[in-house]
């Protein structure tokens, strides 16, 4: 096959899916809308620049560091949002061009904004090439409501869309409601490609008798409620002052250490930079408990993999986890506007041995069942055969 991914080519979901279909020998092709470095056995890498990203991609991680301490992520969402519709026509002109010169069997857009938008414009004018959109988890949540314009993009790449691949029934269901007709075909599956479970592994059952360390890998995002998780905390020390709290992704973002120090929670709370999948695994397999406090989600990738590694999940109650989470038997759940209920769950999960050996169990059945990145990729190829026939 000659598969075209639309794709923003950083990403380690986007490459978990490049890598295998190269892998298993197919001829893959890249529009990255980053800069980017090049995969080995790619066929082609063309950089598309999308929203501003070649201004990113060319920043110094200095640079980034430092917008990140001065402008609210809400404020740097609104301004991709704006960007990414301002250079959506120039950007859709050169993708034409590269369709044109690649003729893909399959063009597999991974996002809805603005990936699929940006796909779905460059086939518009060519029917004979499937299309096929992942969602993430906000595709239809967060961005598609924000604006008329956003929502009619979203119709158009829905509507353009020969397959859908979400992560959750959730959005599965949303993406009808969006336009995409129900006698197409959907694929639901973690949006990831699937964990891999020589990576993604727990530790010794030695390690989940002394609870003590609880880990946030979500980072700072709007539609999460790091207020909550941080206001949460003063009340697990005061009963269990022991306790660490572990935060990939949030190192330098101005929230995060306003929040330390308006609380006084500096010693308590360590702020790590983003991090490699090794050393994500390796902080999973050292934490008892991870916390996912997300007002809206499909299946966070980060949960998925904390799950594998043995961590007790303690989440947000929205209709994406109960997929996964069956409060009391592999996980629990709260209202993610409540710091208490946030507090009473970590301290249910830590002091409650049993509980967790229970979930640890369960899980890692569940995610070999459902998740395992082999048994998905494999269901991934039959379903782009499933496609081109």
């Amino acid at each position: 096959m000659r598969l075209l991914f639309v794709a923003d080519g950083r990403s380690p979901i986007a490459l978990n899916w490049i890598r295998h279909f190269i892998e298993v020998g197919e001829a893959v092709h890249l529009a990255s809308t980053y800069p980017c470095q090049d995969v080995p056995g790619l066929a082609s890498l063309t950089i598309i620049p999308l929203g501003g990203s070649e201004l990113a991609g060319a920043s110094p991680d200095s640079v980034r560091q430092g917008l990140r301490r001065l402008i609210p992520v809400s404020l740097r969402t609104a301004a991709r949002r704006w960007l990414g519709m301002r250079t959506l026509d120039r950007a859709g002109q050169r993708l034409t061009e590269l369709v044109r010169s690649v003729r893909p069997d399959l063009v597999h857009a991974m996002r809805i904004p603005f990936e699929g938008m940006l796909a779905a414009r460059a086939l518009q004018g060519d029917r004979s090439i499937p299309l096929l959109v992942s969602v993430w988890g906000n595709d239809f949540t967060l961005h598609a409501p924000s604006s008329l314009r956003l929502g009619r993009l979203t119709r158009a790449a829905l509507q353009r869309a020969n397959g859908l691949h979400p992560d959750c029934q959730r959005d599965a269901r949303l993406a009808q409601e969006w336009g995409y007709d129900p006698q197409k075909p959907v694929l639901v599956a973690p949006g990831n490609g699937g964990i891999h479970l020589d990576v993604f592994y727990p530790a010794g059952e030695e390690a989940t008798q002394s609870p003590g360390c609880v880990v946030n890998p979500r980072g700072i995002r709007s539609y999460v409620r790091s207020d909550v998780f941080f206001r949460s905390i003063p009340a697990v020390l005061e009963q269990l002052p022991g306790v660490r709290f572990v935060c990939p992704a949030m190192a330098g973002e101005s929230e995060a250490q306003n929040w330390l120090k308006a609380l006084h929670l500096e010693g308590k709370v360590q702020l790590l930079p983003r991090l490699s999948r090794l050393e994500m695994a390796d902080v999973f397999r050292k934490a008892q408990v991870v916390v996912s406090p997300s007002l809206h989600d499909g299946t966070p990738n980060t949960l998925l993999e904390a799950m594998a590694c043995g961590c007790f999940p303690v989440a947000g109650d929205i209709e994406s986890l109960r997929e996964w989470i069956e409060p009391g038997e592999n996980g629990l759940l709260f209202d993610p506007n409540d710091p208490q209920a946030l507090a009473q769950s970590v301290l249910l999960a830590l002091r409650d041995n049993r509980l967790r050996m229970q979930a640890r169990l369960i899980n890692r059945g569940l995610i070999r069942e459902k998740a395992e990145y082999g048994r998905v990729m494999a269901q991934a190829e039959e379903f782009y055969r499933r496609l081109l026939r």
